[in-house]
Formats: C-alpha cells, structure tokens, sequence
C-alpha cells in the first residue's frame, strides 16, 4: 500500500508539468496562428519589401521590369504561405519565447534565472541582426552576381551575313524559388550569429573553455570556410564576408567566454574555494619538472 502511495505522489509531479508543458505549448501554438494569419492578410506589402534588394540590383544595371513568374498554377498561394509561416514565427517569437521562460523558470534558483535571461533575450536580437545584415548586404551582392549572367541578344535579321545571331538570357524568376533563396540567407546568417550566445552560454556551463577555442582556432577557419561555400553562392565577395563576419564572431566569442571564466574565478577566490599560494606551487612545480 505505501509503495502505490509512493508511486502516485511521485507521479502526480510529472502529470502537472505535462499537463504546464502542453498548456504552454497550446499558446505558443496559438500565437503562431495568429501571426500566421495577420501576415497573410498583408503578404503582398512583405512581398514586395523581400523583392527590393532584386529590383534594386535590377534597376541599377538599367531593368527597370522588376517581374517575377508563376511558373505552376497553385505556386502563388504557396508564395503567400510561405510568407505567412515565417512572418507568424517572427511576430510569435517574443510571446512564444516568455511561454518558454514560464515553463522553464519554476525550476530554476535565483542565480541561474539571472544567467539564463540574458541568454533567452539576445538570442532572438542576434538572430534579428544576422537577418538584417543578409537581406540589407549579402543578398543584394549575391543578386547582383547572378544577375550579371544576362546578355542582349540580337533582333532578327540583325546577324551576321551568315544569319547568325546571339541569343539573350534574361531573368525571368520564379516567385516561389525567389522567396525559398531570400529566406535560406536570412535564416542562416540569423542562425551564424547565434555563435557567442551557444559558446558563451557553453562556456557558462563550463562546457567549452576559452583557452580551447583558442586551439582549435585553425580548425575552426577550416570549418567557416566550408559554411561559407556551402551557405553563400558560388560569389568569392558574397563568401569572404560571410567568412570574416563568422570568424570574426568566433573570436568575439572566446573574448565573452574568457570573461565568463574571469568572473567564475573571482567568484571563487571571494567564496575561498580559490587558493592563490596552491597555484603557485602547481605553477613552480611545472617549471621544476620542465
């Protein structure tokens, strides 16, 4: 009899987190929807705010048709949905991350809650910055490299005397596959700036240290090289950015880790868990055996 008791008090806690997690996630859901909706009313404006980087980099080598095709009947609607799911998660995301913190800061102490907010609130600002940055810098340089693929053709009968002529290419793009391009930018390079949030937030859990990120720093060079290559299009410009903004968030982080680390110490050594004179000797103790 007392090892049911047992059992059922040792449940009912597990029944109401379940039942706080699916409450959570009900709203969160509903938000999206919401949003989700609001954006489909307007996706024409957020259209043509997602078309300005091409029509500029069009109007600039002197199109002024800035037209996109719908090559499939269905593919409109489905350029409006796609909109909509991501505006419904932009505009969600706030409310959507205060129903994450509810549920997960009950079981946190007074300490931790006041590590893990900083992290929780930059997250979605470094996101938002990675997303500026792709679609106000990096897309209309890629653009303007892919538009440089086009040639003037020649009129009929304006070949040579042979009746040759040169064909024009000319950019006639699809809307959907023009949205799906725009959105892979701005969701990766928002994603590559989340790099000092994990690292520092891995450093705080003492995950990672700064000293080795520090050595595995050429592997991390490797690494970038390869996401830039793989993210960006074949655009040596669009690349290099790409490279030195990730490096130079990869070095950012170190920084942030290195003073996560400084702050633990100090902590430490005001707590007296810190022995300076141990150090000493582990340091005279090293040079002794070297």
């Amino acid at each position: 009899m007392s090892a049911s008791n047992d059992i059922d008090d040792s449940a009912a806690p597990l029944i109401e987190h379940l039942a706080e997690l699916r409450t959570r996630l009900i709203h969160s859901v509903i938000a999206f929807i919401i949003g989700m909706i609001i954006c489909f009313t307007v996706w024409n404006p957020i259209f043509n705010f997602l078309t300005h980087p091409l029509c500029s980099a069009m109007a600039e080598r002197g199109q002024e048709d800035c037209g996109l095709i719908l090559i499939k009947l269905q593919e409109g609607f489905f350029v409006a949905i796609s909109i909509s799911l991501l505006g419904g998660l932009v505009l969600g995301f706030p409310y959507i991350s205060y129903q994450m913190w509810r549920f997960v800061a009950p079981g946190l102490y007074k300490n931790e809650k006041g590590a893990f907010l900083p992290f929780l609130i930059s997250s979605p600002l470094m996101f938002f910055i990675g997303a500026a940055f792709a679609f106000y810098v990096v897309t209309p340089l890629a653009f303007d490299f892919f538009l440089g693929f086009q040639q003037a053709g020649t009129l009929i009968g304006e070949g040579d005397a042979e009746g040759g002529g040169i064909a024009a290419i000319a950019f006639q793009g699809s809307a959907q596959e023009y949205l799906s391009l725009t959105i892979k930018f701005i969701v990766a390079f928002g994603l590559c700036f989340q790099l000092p949030v994990l690292l520092t937030l891995m450093g705080k859990a003492g995950l990672v240290s700064a000293e080795g990120l520090s050595n595995v720093r050429k592997y991390a060079v490797v690494g970038i090289l390869l996401l830039a290559a793989l993210v960006t299009p074949p655009d040596v410009i669009t690349q290099v950015i790409l490279f030195v903004v990730v490096y130079g968030l990869y070095e950012v982080s170190i920084f942030l880790v290195r003073r996560v680390e400084a702050k633990r110490e100090a902590k430490l050594r005001a707590e007296g868990y810190y022995d300076d004179e141990d150090d000493l000797i582990a340091e005279f103790d090293d040079e002794d055996a070297k």
